[in-house]
């Protein structure tokens, strides 16, 4: 009785290029067996050197799949009425999904047996095969996208005199040890499409909408764009005693840091949903996906227990000095506000996580400070004006501006105003011109 093609038999008349695919269908679904040398209607043609025929098979399945597939994978040469066939036995594999190297982890690259068809895998499908395969941990399991640079990353990396070759990816759990990106490392890269969305009301309500932002690429990107907009919404207010002023901010920044921090360290990546930062006249919200991991209480974070949803990435940050040790930036947040009236607030559902920092200066007259503009004298500024505005509106006025008048104006450190002034040269909003101590900026 001739062979006939089914979900786990493949036939082929003679080696073709895409045997490769066969392989891999085979591989990912419930395993099977390829004969060379038989037609597809079961007629029975032979090769003529088997050995050769195998040897050639080997290196395509072995240079063209990844990951390593070859332990699944025999090959023995059968007589068949009196004709030499290659017999391919395919074993289901331990690292699914397979795929071609040159096409990676996509649908156009990862192949599934339906029937007698080989068709391409579909996206939910690669990404079951990969939880499967690599367990629930998000960041530990093989990145889709594996066309993946750290240009922000390695600078990060040089900032504190170490190194981000592929020894130290490996070690930090971002290559696996067949030189896969994880997802740890996907949150890392350029090409990263996780975003921290930041958004300004009017006000204690969300009603009125003022402006946004959206922070993308590397999380390290995104943490230095998201708290540069964060810091310069975080105003200066004024006081004096006796001759001396006293400058106090609107947010402990350690506080800002750490719930900023949080969300990034601690959030659930497995879902799509942005990180989002609101901010109102009188508080700021963190709100982060995922909610705690499974059988942890908000009392025991308070407390001081950690178990952290990311630890590669924790790790990641711990080296970077971004965090210390595990579990203490709730513990920060609360010591911020220490000597405030109104103290931070949490609050937990089963898919989120939000940190409400309260605004300390918030009892200010009606959203008003008291600052002093470039020619020294008190003056009456609204909270809620947005800086970019009153750069903009010093510069109609005079034409050009230095950094030490944007801080005089705005109430803000010298830190500040060069973040806000750098975020809105990057924007096209101002020009920068001349260097050092000449530098000056114009519309």
């Amino acid at each position: 009785m001739p062979l006939r093609e089914s979900d786990t038999v493949e036939l082929k008349r003679e080696v073709v290029p895409d045997i490769c695919k066969e392989v891999i269908a085979l591989a990912n679904t419930k395993g099977g067996t390829i004969y060379i040398g038989i037609a597809d209607d079961g007629d029975i043609i032979g090769v003529h050197d088997a050995d050769a025929v195998m040897l050639q098979v080997n290196n395509m399945v072995r240079d063209a799949v990844k990951p390593d597939v070859t332990m699944f994978v025999s090959y023995d040469v059968e007589d068949m009425d009196g004709r030499q066939v290659i017999r391919i036995g395919v074993q289901r594999g331990t690292n699914r999904p397979y795929y071609l190297g040159s096409k990676g982890l996509k649908p156009s690259g990862v192949y599934v047996r339906h029937g007698t068809s080989t068709d391409p895998a579909t996206d939910s499908a690669i990404r079951q095969m990969i939880k499967e395969s690599d367990g629930d941990s998000y960041e530990a399991m093989r990145s889709l996208e594996q066309e993946l640079t750290f240009t922000c990353a390695e600078k990060e990396f040089a900032r504190h005199g170490m190194e981000l070759g592929h020894a130290q990816m490996k070690t930090l759990g971002m290559l696996t040890q067949e030189n896969i990106f994880t997802n740890a490392a996907y949150l890392l890269s350029d090409q990263c499409t996780v975003s921290i969305k930041l958004a300004t009301f009017a006000g204690s309500g969300r009603l009125e909408f003022q402006d946004r932002r959206e922070c993308s690429g590397s999380l390290f990107t995104q943490l230095e764009k998201a708290y540069a907009y964060i810091d310069m919404h975080n105003k200066n207010r004024s006081s004096f005693q006796g001759l001396y002023r006293i400058d106090t901010r609107d947010y402990p920044e350690d506080a800002l840091r750490e719930a900023l921090l949080n969300c990034c360290v601690h959030r659930d990546y497995a879902f799509s949903a942005s990180t989002l930062v609101s901010i109102f006249e009188d508080r700021m919200e963190f709100v982060s996906v995922g909610g705690l991991v499974d059988g942890i209480e908000l009392e025991d974070v308070l407390l001081g227990l950690s178990v952290c949803r990311n630890p590669k990435l924790a790790a990641i940050f711990y080296r970077l000095d971004l965090i210390e040790a595990y579990g203490t930036g709730l513990r920060k947040i609360m010591q911020a506000y220490d000597k405030a009236e109104r103290k931070p607030q949490f609050q937990v559902t089963g898919n989120a996580f939000k940190i409400i920092l309260p605004n300390t200066s918030s009892s200010a007259m009606a959203g008003e400070t008291v600052c002093e503009n470039s020619a020294g004298i008190s003056m009456l500024y609204s909270a809620m004006d947005k800086p970019e505005t009153t750069v903009m509106n010093m510069l109609a006025a005079r034409g050009t501006i230095v950094r030490s008048e944007v801080e005089q104006q705005l109430g803000i450190s010298q830190a500040s105003a060069i973040r806000l002034l750098k975020y809105m040269s990057d924007n096209g909003m101002i020009k920068r011109v001349g260097s050092g101590k000449s530098t000056r900026y114009i519309k």
